[in-house]
Order: structure tokens, then C-alpha cells, then sequence
């Protein structure tokens, strides 16, 4: 029943070889491997937009991947693709999203530059903690079809056509490999599948609204603030912007290998997001907050890598993370990644006491 674009369970590629199971398909076993995984328990203390406020009703990343889960698995179900690829996907797309959201991207990212690492992204953050990371080192061998749509997730860069670009494993490594030292390459990226092109779209179908939301509750802004004539045509709410685009995706890319949205629609879309990142992203911290976040990761970085360096044993960056990791992982990775991995890997809160013990 599933469409002819489709990616079909029996074309799902695992890196290693394992039995079959008798009772889930292999993207169904992925969505398993992603839930049970230590890096999406900690979903639920990191960023989505705002940091450290009182309210407890602002989104935080774990309801960020849920709702993309959900409006991805709409679209999915309506252009009859295949759910369980959707679903591992978009539970997972966001797994290598560091503390303080797209703030503290933007140190890391400035960290590792400066320390010979290369350029860090999220997205690409998430394929390496699990292939990489999880399981103590040895990674969760998801499937290639999973793993791509992951780091072909990027929702920042909205796009007038989702074409999936058909890629070997060769190729799909050799992007991730270039990642590191090509700035370009991440708005290059294209998922290899129509079910990964659907993540990407329903990333930018679940933030946009939901940050609005958000602002409006901590009076970020007020309501008199919103466009107009963008909200006259495509909802005042969430509920109705998010049907809205929905809608408009599954009535244009029905029995087509690609996904589309009409031009009014994603020229809202574009002018939406435009409107997001003027008045709510540049605005969701103060420049003392930055420079505070900023401290905290130059900080622990700095302490983190004399401890490696030191092998002192009774520093958390052991006790809580290298102690238990493989040999292959130990041996083949540098002090430098380690400690961007450990700082990557940490919740708001874990960062700000790690921080906090150090200079108390």
C-alpha cells in the first residue's frame, strides 16, 4: 500500500549485519534504539528556544522532537509513505543539540574551530552520537536510511522543493567526513529519502508556531506585534498555522517524488520564519546571558581537557563519561573531541553545575 516513492522495509541498509527480527521491521527497531537511548532521556532538560525561565509550559527540545514526530508522521501517512523511517528520524534528529539551544551551537561551534576540530552542527552532532557515542562508544548501528535523514535534517533552511538525492553509504559518509571542513556543505545536504525530506520540512512546521506560542507566554512579544497579513492567511495559532502548512504540503506533493508547497504558503513560510528570528530568536537572551554561556563553555572546556590531559581520574568528565567508554573510542579520538562530545552531550542544568563547582 505504500507509495511507489516510497523507501520499503526490505531496502533498509544496516552498517552491521544483524538477524532479522520476527516481530519489527528495521526502521521499526530503530525508533526502539532511539528511545531507549541515553542521549534522548536527556531531550528533557535542553533547549528549544528559551533557557532557565519560571514558566513551566515553555517548550523544551524532548516536546520539540515529539511535535516534529507527529506532524511529520501527518504527512507521512497521507502521501503514503513509510512511518516507522519517519518516526526514527524525527525522534532522533535532535540528539546532538548542545545546552542553550542555538546559542550554545554557536560556541561549541567557535570552540572546535579554534581547537583544530572543525566546524560543529547539530545535526551532524546527532549521526556521531549515534554511531559513535551511545552504548558506551560502540554506537547503535541504526540504519543508513535513518541516520541520513538525520543529518540531512537541517530546518533552518527552508526550501521551495524537497527533492530526496539517492547516496551509497560511501557517499553519505563522505558528506558527513566533509561536514567537518566544509562550511557549505551543511546547506547542501539533501536526504536520501522523501520519508527524510518529510522530517525536514515538519522541523520548520513545528518550531515556527510553537515559538510564537512560547514568546507570547514570556512577553517576548505581544500579540499586536505579529504580521498581519501573514497570520490573516495562514492562522493566528499554532494549531491553525501548523494545520495550515500541513495541509498545504500533503494537497501539493500528493502522488509526486518530491514535496512542495504552494508559493503564498511558503512565502509565508519564509517571511514567518524572518519575522521569528528578528523578534523572538535575536531577542530570547540578553548579550550578558551569551557572554555567561559563552563563560560557562570556555570554562569546562579549558578544566575538562587539563583533566584528560592530566588522566585525572576523579574529574566528572571520568566518572560520568570516559570511564565506561570503549577502547576503540578512547584510542581513536582526540582529547580535543572528547571534551566537545562531553560538552555536547550535557543538559542545561548539568552544564551550569559542572560550572558552577568549578568556580565556587
Amino acid at each position: 500500500m505504500l507509495s511507489p516513492y516510497a523507501c520499503k522495509n526490505e531496502n533498509a541498509i544496516r552498517f552491521i549485519k544483524e538477524k532479522k527480527d520476527p516481530y519489527r521491521t528495521d526502521f521499526f527497531r530503530d525508533i526502539d534504539r532511539i528511545l531507549y537511548s541515553l542521549s534522548y532521556t536527556r531531550y528533557l532538560d535542553k533547549t528549544q528556544v528559551f533557557s532557565f525561565n519560571e514558566d513551566d509550559h515553555i517548550t523544551k527540545r524532548m516536546i520539540h522532537v515529539q511535535l516534529v514526530s507527529k506532524i511529520a508522521r501527518t504527512i507521512g501517512r497521507n502521501l503514503n509513505l513509510n512511518e516507522d523511517l519517519i518516526e526514527a528520524a524525527a525522534l532522533g534528529h535532535d540528539l546532538g543539540h548542545v545546552p542553550f539551544g542555538h546559542v550554545g551551537e554557536s560556541i561549541l561551534n567557535a570552540i572546535s574551530l579554534e581547537n583544530g576540530e572543525g566546524y560543529f552542527n547539530h545535526n551532524v552532532e546527532s549521526v556521531r552520537v549515534l554511531m559513535n557515542l551511545e552504548q558506551n562508544g560502540k554506537g547503535r548501528n541504526l540504519t543508513l536510511q535513518v541516520l541520513d535523514a538525520i543529518m540531512c535534517h537541517n530546518g533552518e533552511l527552508p526550501l521551495d522543493k524537497y527533492q530526496p538525492t539517492p547516496k551509497t553509504k560511501e557517499q553519505f559518509f563522505k558528506e558527513y567526513e566533509m561536514s567537518y571542513r566544509d562550511k557549505s556543505i551543511i546547506k547542501k545536504l539533501r536526504p536520501m529519502t522523501l520519508e527524510g525530506c518529510v522530517v525536514r520540512i515538519s522541523d520548520i512546521i513545528a518550531y515556527i508556531g510553537k515559538d510564537i506560542e512560547d514568546a507570547l507566554r514570556l512577553e517576548v512579544i505581544q500579540k499586536e506585534e505579529l504580521p498581519k497579513n501573514i497570520m490573516k492567511l495562514i492562522g493566528e495559532d499554532n494549531k491553525n498555522i501548523v494545520n495550515t502548512f500541513v495541509s498545504d504540503v500533503i494537497k501539493n506533493s500528493k502522488r509526486k517524488p518530491y514535496l512542495k508547497m504552494s508559493k503564498p504558503i511558503f512565502k509565508a513560510l519564509v517571511d514567518l520564519k524572518k519575522f521569528n528570528m528578528e523578534h523572538i530568536y535575536l531577542k530570547a537572551n540578553t548579550k550578558k546571558q551569551i557572554e555567561e554561556y559563552d563563560r560557562m563553555f570556555r570554562t569546562l572546556f579549558s578544566n575538562f581537557k587539563k583533566d584528560v590531559e592530566k588522566n585525572n581520574k576523579r574529574s566528572v568528565i571520568y566518572t560520568k563519561f570516559l570511564k565506561d567508554m570503549s577502547l576503540s573510542y578512547l584510542e581513536s579520538t582526540t582529547i580535543n573531541r572528547k571534551v566537545i562530545d562531553f560538552l555536547a552531550g550535557m543538559t542545561d542544568d548539568y552544564m551550569r553545575k559542572c560550572y558552577l563547582k568549578i568556580v565556587n
